[in-house]
């Protein structure tokens, strides 16, 4: 008899989860760790990753849709009642505001009575991707590091079990970043933010700082690229470490990383294809053991169609938990080594990926490459060609541009087969935001606050002050408000301006023509502009309107992303545009939309007509219809080209 094969620990097994409101993700959370999750994953609203309490006028339609409202300690305990904080392991997609939610998580446990040193977890606290991306910065890029080096150097040393940072490639692909763009703008910002915080810890630390960076990554369909993808972020993470800050010790250069698998690639046709999309691309992060991710999380099936179900969450996690201890997987070491295919595929996208960090360290860095919009315009051009070669038909995606003849689906029909979030939420976390601060004493609460804006005006650690408010009850949007004092807002370049992307084909050529004809017509150029209501910050399928428009012959007005519907409006009136372009991917498409066909008919613009593009449900469509809005796209109109056809053959009708 052979002796049995010792089998490896599996990674931490998440869902990235919260909705609604406090209680209600709560109770989400110790569902699914109930069910074998072995680690949390708080998604949280956008005006909490924002800066904003939920009572603000930003925060209009948004409160509680992507994830938790966490506006104060009180929402913070409730989130994790009956949830022993040393006892988790809890990843915080948080950016702008991590200092400010890991202090309130800090004093969380403080109340519960475990200790600062034993608590285990992330924060995610990459801010340069935000501007690139996501678009949940508050501040210029200085200050942004200088909160994100606050929150490393008070880590290593308060709570030595942390992760101060997930240096974050996700979003990049999101954006449409190509292997070597994720691997090269994710490392520039690693060294950005190491070489920030190298002054600031005594340099025999420095060691266990790097030791403390990690990593969240994207893994697509073409999982065999993305495994040689990973294999080449550990080599090159290893490679910087030595090389760029001589850390000698190989468990300090460690490249740790945790993942979500893709969800731009995610169909609203056909979405029962997404499980087996979603397999695929998770192997890409756990089938090589020197190159295998230390948590997954896993997206539901029918993201692409609205907010996931408890049910389909539980989906995604029996994915993750059949691999892990049905399979074989973990009885073996790397089953990679030595393979020639996949070491001239990592050796290729490393020589790529050198090449663009070389380009980005000539220009002064990932701080500059920011504020010189290269990053973000290479990301608009490189999604525009990835578009473009699917509405082409280069890139097959089954069931979108090829077979897709499809029987109904028992997945998607009838009421319940997404979840939605009840209107009523959001008024009642403002009535407990409110009830909160008439509970506060408010002369602590003034201190405290005073306290916080003299640490951040003397160029001090934050971090100390900011969990003396977090006690005192300040809530987060005074916080964000108290550095807005001190640092000023920013607002990133949209990358669209420069972008390159000209569309080739009779296609093309027949709308610029339409919009030639229209023109005419119209008396002077068709006129659009697009626009990003409430605090949505994806802003990559806007950026690939508004270049579209561009190329085929309009002029276009788009001011980037976190717009109110006033401001919106204004724009329209002033710019003298003939159509507007709406894009809203945070569930809150209703009222926002609502409010800016209001706004129009009273400024007296109700004949321009009002687009609206978005994860938008069939019930939500029909509401929109009937509110006025003239057309509705959602991501099964893959076609930008035809739906500039349809916006130029609409205004042609008009113009008639």
């Amino acid at each position: 008899m052979t002796e049995k094969t010792a089998r490896e620990k599996p990674w931490l097994i998440r869902t990235y989860s919260g909705h609604s409101s406090a209680a209600e993700s709560n109770k989400l959370y110790r569902t699914n760790l109930a069910k074998g999750q072995t680690g949390l994953s708080i998604a949280f609203d956008l005006p909490t990753q924002t800066g904003y309490d939920s009572d603000h006028i930003l925060a209009k339609g948004e409160v509680g849709k992507v994830g938790v409202p966490v506006c104060h300690i009180g929402d913070m305990m409730t989130l994790f009642q009956d949830i022993p904080l040393e006892k988790m392991n809890t990843s915080m997609t948080i950016n702008a505001p991590a200092a400010w939610l890991l202090s309130l998580y800090i004093a969380t446990a403080e109340r519960q009575g475990a200790a600062r040193s034993s608590l285990n977890g992330t924060t995610q606290n990459d801010i340069i991707k935000e501007y690139l991306s996501r678009g949940t910065y508050i501040f210029a890029p200085q200050p942004s590091l200088k909160l994100t080096s606050d929150v490393i150097a008070f880590t290593y040393r308060e709570v030595p079990k942390w992760n101060p940072m997930n240096v974050c490639s996700y979003h990049l692909q999101e954006a449409g970043a190509t292997p070597e763009q994720e691997l090269a703008f994710a490392l520039a910002t690693s060294i950005a933010v190491l070489d920030t915080v190298r002054p600031v810890v005594p340099a025999a630390d420095f060691e266990q700082v790097v030791s403390r960076i990690s990593f969240f990554v994207n893994a697509g369909i073409r999982f065999v690229t993305e495994l040689c993808k990973m294999r080449a972020f550990t080599e090159l993470w290893d490679e910087i470490c030595r090389t760029r800050y001589g850390i000698t010790d190989e468990k300090a250069r460690r490249f740790r990383y945790g993942v979500q698998v893709n969800s731009l690639g995610l169909t609203e046709q056909q979405p029962e294809n997404n499980v087996y999309r979603i397999i695929l691309e998770m192997l890409a992060v756990v089938l090589s053991k020197n190159a295998r991710a230390r948590a997954v999380q896993l997206p539901a099936w029918n993201e692409a169609l609205g907010l996931p179900r408890p049910w389909d969450q539980q989906w995604s996690l029996r994915l993750q938990q059949i691999v892990a201890y049905e399979t074989d997987l973990l009885e073996f070491g790397d089953i990679f080594d030595g393979s020639t295919e996949v070491t001239r595929k990592v050796e290729e996208l490393k020589v790529g990926a050198r090449e663009e960090l070389a380009r980005i360290d000539a220009m002064g860095g990932a701080v500059a490459a920011v504020e010189s919009s290269y990053m973000k315009q290479k990301l608009v051009e490189s999604n525009a060609r990835r578009i473009g070669a699917i509405e082409s038909g280069e890139q097959i995606v089954v069931g979108v541009n090829k077979w897709t003849e499809t029987e109904p689906s028992p997945l998607t029909t009838g009421d319940g087969s997404i979840m939605t979030v009840d209107p009523k939420s959001e008024a009642e976390q403002i009535e407990r935001l409110k009830a909160f601060r008439a509970s506060r004493d408010a002369k602590a609460v003034e201190a405290a606050i005073s306290a916080l804006k003299s640490a951040a005006s003397e160029g001090r650690n934050i971090m100390e002050p900011s969990i003396a408010a977090a006690h005192a009850g300040v809530t987060g949007g005074e916080w964000a408000a108290t550095l807005r004092d001190v640092f000023g807002e920013y607002r990133a370049p949209t990358g669209v301006a420069r972008a390159a992307a000209q569309v080739k084909g009779e296609k093309m050529s027949a709308v610029r023509a339409e919009v030639e004809k229209v023109s005419a017509k119209l008396g002077r150029r068709v006129k659009m502009l697009v626009g990003k209501p409430g605090l949505d910050g994806h802003s990559n399928g806007a950026e690939q309107i508004a270049v579209r428009a561009r190329d085929a012959g309009m002029e276009v007005v788009y001011e980037g992303i976190r717009l109110t519907p006033a401001q919106i409006v204004n724009a329209a009136l002033e710019e003298g545009v003939h159509v507007v372009g709406l894009s809203i991917l945070s569930g809150s498409h209703i009222p926002l939309v609502t409010e800016v066909l209001e706004r129009m008919k009273a400024a007296g613009l109700g004949d321009i007509p009002v687009i609206a593009g978005g994860i938008i449900p069939p019930e939500d469509e029909k509401a929109l219809l009937a509110a006025g809005c003239a057309r509705i796209y959602t991501p099964k109109d893959y076609d930008i080209t035809a739906i500039m056809g349809d916006i130029v053959g609409l205004l042609g009708q008009r113009a008639a």
